[in-house]
């Protein structure tokens, strides 16, 4: 009989200065994949999930497969959400009797009562385990990994890329060591490094020389079996919490060892502290370019508001992007997408070919990013928000944003959604009927993983910050509970 292993998925990406706190319906909006239905929904697809399923056939495994569920970035988490969902994996580990576990989690969850909801997750496992079950876990490049991870862990594997587009993989890596511990043939220790930084190694950006390097380093240790898995972390920088900042993890049979290389990787990491290649356009510069460039190229021009991020936590509803891009006249505008609840309502009150008044967006907190813009638009289509993202990032698994809506304002096409997400995928525009190659401007609310579905369809790529939640300016941010001295915020 094949050894039992639990798999599980567990995600949130907490930024802490959010008002909006992340209870049971932001997950249920999200997925909720309990039991017998996660094989259906997952098995085939190229996500942590599709691979846990392939190498669980490969390697003879008997699975328990409780929960799968994860929420776009917000606030906190509730703790009422956090037990009932930590108990779902809790549970099943200690009634299933497995002898190996294998999960997918962020690594920057935190909750009302704790900063560290993935190492309060992990020392559970642990405790209810004990010692000699070994425990695996798969996170994003940007966990903030803490010691209570590493002490309770086996085996961290970070995403190599960003955006990231190697969940997939990383799973696998992950199932063949889980594999081995479980045989015996290694016995995996995590040790973790960090150094007094809040924010570098370019936010995590795999192709800058930083990071670049590491991975690099990384590839060398683990080909000459000095490291079973060198993981490098970006960390997260709009979390308020001790362990903020860089990281790296190293996996070994010999902790001290583990130790050892990881703090020499920290060492350059410090080094490079200061690279930084990213580079913002002051928004008027923007728009005139937009504005300059209509009608002459066959791609259109990107633009990424970088502040109004869903996928770090920011509302996504931020308006002093589409209030530039409505002054200054564009043109051929795709625009997604500003979440507002209520005036998907309206749109949908309205229906389809009809003109409706309404209040868009800046409703969650005015003062970032924008206050609501006063509009009369047309309604162009509304759908469920229910579509499969087939991308680089989509995997071939369903999304769910709510109730949406096209709306026309003059020649702006704006994608109004209920359920908070960044633009990583295709269908995200293709779903409501826009075709996002014939457009002269779009516009993406999103830092770096809407390039891997937008930037080949693109003529050119331009970075905006204005002024919303996830705004680079850190020194704006009130940091309360991250050490210091620290840099950048500190002279160091």
């Amino acid at each position: 009989m094949g050894r039992r292993v639990l798999i599980a998925e567990f995600m949130h990406e907490t930024n802490t200065f959010s008002v909006q706190l992340t209870g049971q319906d932001a997950f249920e909006a999200h997925g909720v994949y309990l039991g017998n239905a996660i094989p259906q929904a997952f098995r085939g697809t190229r996500t942590a999930m599709g691979a846990a399923f392939e190498a669980a056939e490969n390697f003879g495994w008997s699975l328990v497969h409780p929960l799968v569920t994860g929420a776009n970035p917000s606030g906190r988490v509730l703790d009422a959400a956090f037990e009932l969902f930590a108990g779902h994996i809790l549970n099943a580990s200690a009634s299933a009797g497995v002898d190996g576990v294998l999960l997918h989690l962020h690594g920057a969850m935190a909750t009302e009562s704790s900063d560290d909801g993935e190492g309060e997750l992990l020392a559970r496992l642990r405790k209810r385990l004990g010692p000699d079950i070994p425990i695996v876990a798969v996170l994003d490049l940007h966990a903030t990994l803490t010691q209570l991870m590493a002490d309770s862990a086996n085996a961290l594997i970070s995403y190599r890329t960003y955006p990231h587009i190697d969940q997939y993989e990383r799973s696998w890596q992950g199932a063949r060591l889980l594999e081995r511990a479980m045989a015996g043939e290694i016995r995996p220790k995590v040790a973790v490094a960090r150094r007094p930084i809040l924010y570098a190694l370019d936010g995590g950006r795999t192709t800058s020389p930083p990071f670049k390097e590491l991975l690099r380093r990384g590839d060398t240790l683990e080909a000459s079996g000095e490291a079973l898995v060198v993981s490098v972390q970006a960390g997260f920088s709009s979390a308020d919490v001790h362990d903020i900042g860089p990281s790296v993890a190293v996996t070994a049979n010999d902790r001290g060892q583990a130790q050892a290389i990881a703090e020499e990787l920290m060492d350059y990491a410090w080094e490079q502290r200061h690279f930084s290649s990213i580079s913002f356009t002051p928004l008027a510069e923007a728009m005139a370019r937009a504005k300059a460039g209509e009608g002459r190229h066959d791609k259109p021009l990107l633009i990424s508001d970088y502040s109004d991020n869903p996928g770090s936590g920011a509302y996504g509803d931020a308006t002093n992007l589409l209030r530039a891009v409505l002054d200054t006249g564009l043109r051929n505008v795709g625009f997604h997408a500003i979440r507002d609840p209520q005036a998907a309502l309206a749109a949908q009150a309205a229906g389809v070919g009809n003109r409706v008044r309404l209040k868009l967006g800046g409703k969650v907190d005015p003062s970032t990013g924008g206050g609501p813009l006063d509009l009369d638009a047309h309604v162009v289509a509304l759908t469920d928000g229910h579509f499969i993202a087939y991308g680089p990032m989509g995997g071939g698994v369903w999304r769910n944003y709510g109730l949406s809506a096209l709306l026309r304002v003059d020649d702006v096409e704006i994608i109004v959604i209920t359920h908070n997400g960044q633009a990583t995928d295709l269908a995200q525009f293709t779903s409501l009927g826009v075709d996002p190659a014939r457009k002269s401007t779009l516009i993406v609310k999103s830092m770096q993983h809407f390039r891997a579905a937008f930037e080949p369809v693109a003529c050119e790529v331009l970075e905006v910050d204005t002024g919303a939640l996830s705004t680079r300016n850190f020194k704006t941010r009130p940091y309360r509970k991250v050490r210091r001295p620290i840099f950048p915020l500190d002279d160091i």
